[in-house]
């Protein structure tokens, strides 16, 4: 099926029906994109669905159908067109401008944040900078002043400002989350380490390094338990060994 229609990709016209997709294709679309971009970058104009799987760390058969949810099926023997497809998921990602985004906290992590480069080349400027510390206040980060979040719903509307992240310590995150939406910011992403809440209609997203650690550090365990568990002896018995709960396994 051809992936182009009067010069663009397939579903990315003004008129197309905006297409209703499931939540984990949605979390995978970023990876595809980031794929295409490096594929591009380094001269591929195609590129075959195994390939781009690859690129992306999925099973091809799961591309497929993610992109046949865009209206995307390449080219038999030929593949995908890469500019083509990066046009189709930028579209559907609603990167075809480039989003405002407030950062509100700027200790280490949020000044980490501020100073990144990667959020331009992905779609995205940070807009404002915002903290409750009248230390904080003033100061300027890769070239933008911290505002006092006293500030916020001006700053807020006069950069139209709808996607907002919250750096701040967890005890101050849900007054921060509350500014935020009563300003009119309807999506966040939150560094904090608590659940915040929110009305109907503002979609958080939640970023926790602790507890990806302690997932890494359950894998760790369940690799060394694995390593330890119990082998015949010369004498045809069983050594006792160690297993996951710590308990004695023995024969």
């Amino acid at each position: 099926m051809s992936q182009q229609r009067n010069g663009q990709a397939a579903g990315v016209s003004d008129g197309a029906v905006f297409p209703d997709l499931p939540e984990a294709t949605v979390a995978r679309l970023p990876e595809y994109l980031r794929a295409l971009h490096n594929l591009a970058e380094t001269g591929f104009d195609t590129v075959s669905s195994e390939g781009l799987a690859a690129a992306a760390g999925v099973n091809s058969a799961k591309l497929r159908k993610d992109l046949s949810h865009l209206g995307s099926y390449g080219t038999r023997g030929v593949g995908y067109d890469v500019a083509l497809l990066i046009a189709q998921i930028e579209h559907v990602l609603g990167l075809t401008q480039r989003r405002a985004v407030a950062l509100v906290g700027v200790g280490n992590l949020g000044h980490a944040l501020a100073g990144y480069a990667g959020f331009s080349s992905r779609g995205f400027r940070i807009a404002a900078l915002f903290d409750a510390d009248p230390g904080r206040i003033g100061e300027r980060i890769n070239g933008l002043v911290v505002h006092d979040i006293a500030r916020l719903p001006e700053v807020v509307a006069a950069e139209a400002i709808s996607i907002a992240v919250i750096a701040t310590p967890a005890h101050a995150a849900q007054s921060v989350a509350d500014r935020l939406v009563a300003a009119g910011v309807t999506s966040i992403l939150n560094f904090a380490p608590c659940v915040l809440s929110v009305p109907d209609g503002v979609d958080v997203r939640k970023v926790d390094l602790a507890i990806e650690l302690q997932i890494l550090s359950f894998h760790e365990h369940r690799k060394s338990a694995l390593t330890t568990l119990p082998s015949p002896t010369g004498d045809g018995s069983m050594k006792i060994r160690p297993t996951l709960d710590g308990e004695a396994l023995a024969t």
